[in-house]
């Protein structure tokens, strides 16, 4: 089966969204103000690294560019340089800025148009990344081996300059093209390599289809979002200094902030076992659930199926105070998708807790005492995340069900071919992926797991956001 989908499209009003979870795109004029006159406090003490040629990578159109990326091939393995916008040198501890961007807690991301962690003049302009002009960063070092295991690394205040920006679909063109730029020549081997790494050290990755409403002139539509090897390998620079920051403050001890998952209950590995038996997939016993995951072909039912079922492998993230650690096991500091203790440090321009996790690790670079706003905001920076994420996570979710049941209303009662993602239980419905329009949805009836089925639309309610389909066994 392949996964595709037609163009569809309506107007959709996303501002009852907004004021449901309410999300208030103004600004308070003080901040903005604050935001507006930010200066750099350690103008006089950057290190000068204009000369390294950093690019960035984004998606189409962004204008918050956290991060800029150079790295190169050395004798005996690489040196990653990665500059991250330094939101701790620019936002003054206590002020209207601060107070309100430990409010917001993070971006919010609606299809038309943003609620920003920060003001735009900052996010958007003076503080990001934006090419041809110098920025305060916190510059990460990493050396690592021939097979990209880190060997040192160290982060410190630096003044750079990006000098082009591209987005995942240019990247990928130009390594498949052989013209990728100098700062971004090595970055497939590195990639191929973190990935390999990641999955013997037990990493969990789902390439489940993953859906979003994008404009389509004045309405919109869902499409499967498109998902490029550059975007996996630019994914492992994140995750490899998000592991690195949690080292240092792990081997510091004291303040610090993780980003943690408990590993996966052992029954729900058993029951992916007996499902992966029953879509005829064969899984060694000795091979981890992600390197299983990561040679399936996305394309099938079975791996459709599959890494539905393996969200049920990821759940209970969340974040942990070192500080409140009485048993600082490996269980209690690891993310279990990432198979390593892990860190938010890559995007303090759109995420409330890298401004407190990136200050810390400076700190502990420097040799010098934490800064007091970050050790002791960490605690409401983590409980502010773990409210925000929640919401984002719902507000994403709002928006696709309003634009899937805004498209499919004038199509109740028509059929739709579906491939069968989880089989009914006693308490939830099956859960089907239609791949015309791009929907995941539940489904009445009992259609058999991981097979294609013939559905019938028999609800799209645009006021409660609700699709359903329903599933009727062929008379034979």
């Amino acid at each position: 089966m392949q996964l595709h989908q037609r163009i569809v499209s309506a107007p959709v009003d996303f501002g009852a969204i907004r004021s449901e979870f309410g999300l208030a795109s103004e600004y308070p004029a003080e901040a903005v103000a604050d935001a507006r006159d930010a200066v750099d406090a350690f103008a006089g003490t950057r290190i000068d690294r204009t000369d390294i040629e950093f690019v960035t990578i984004d998606p189409p159109g962004a204008m918050d560019l956290d991060q800029a990326l150079h790295i190169e091939r050395t004798p005996t393995g690489f040196t990653l340089h990665y500059a991250i916008a330094d939101l701790g040198a620019v936002i003054v501890p206590g002020s209207a800025l601060a107070t309100e961007s430990e409010l917001r807690g993070q971006t919010f991301y609606l299809p038309d148009g943003t609620v920003p962690l920060h003001p735009p003049v900052l996010s958007e302009g003076t503080a990001s990344l934006l090419p041809g002009v110098d920025r305060p960063v916190a510059l990460w070092t990493i050396e690592l081996s021939d097979d990209a295991v880190p060997l040192s690394f160290s982060v410190t205040r630096a003044l750079v300059r990006s000098r082009e920006r591209f987005d995942y679909a240019q990247v990928q063109a130009a390594a498949d093209a052989g013209t990728l730029p100098p700062s971004l020549a090595a970055l497939p081997e590195f990639g191929r390599l973190r990935i390999e790494a990641g999955l013997a050290q037990g990493a969990i990755s789902l390439r489940l289809p993953a859906q979003e409403v994008v404009a389509d002139g004045d309405s919109w539509r869902l499409r499967l979002e498109p998902r490029t090897a550059a975007d996996d390998w630019n994914e492992q620079v994140s995750l490899l200094t998000g592991m690195c920051a949690a080292r240092i403050m792990v081997e510091h001890k004291g303040a610090g902030l993780l980003r943690t998952m408990p590993p996966p209950p052992a029954s729900a590995i058993e029951s992916m076992r007996r499902t992966a038996a029953a879509m005829g997939v064969e899984w060694p016993d000795d091979m981890p659930v992600g390197r299983m995951l990561a040679g399936l072909d996305a394309n099938t039912p079975a791996a459709l199926v599959l890494m539905s079922e393996a969200t049920g492998l990821l759940r209970g993230a969340s974040y942990t105070l070192l500080a409140d650690l009485d048993d600082p096991s490996p269980d209690k500091l690891t993310h279990s998708a990432i198979g390593a203790p892990y860190a938010h440090v890559t995007a303090p321009l759109r995420r409330l807790a890298d401004r407190f996790t990136t200050e810390i690790c400076l700190a502990h670079c420097a040799g010098v005492e934490v800064p007091q706003w970050a050790a002791d905001g960490a605690k409401a920076a983590a409980d502010t995340m773990r409210r925000t994420d929640a919401v984002a996570n719902k507000v994403d979710r709002a928006c696709v069900d309003l634009t899937e049941a805004t498209l499919l209303e004038p199509r109740v009662g028509a059929t739709f071919s579906a491939v069968v993602l989880r089989d009914a239980t006693d308490s939830r419905p099956a859960e089907i992926f239609v791949s015309e329009p791009p929907i995941l949805a539940r489904c009445e009836g009992k259609p058999p797991e991981g097979q294609t089925v013939d559905v019938r639309l028999t609800v799209a309610d645009p006021a409660t956001r609700t699709i359903v389909f329903e599933y009727e066994r062929p008379q034979t």
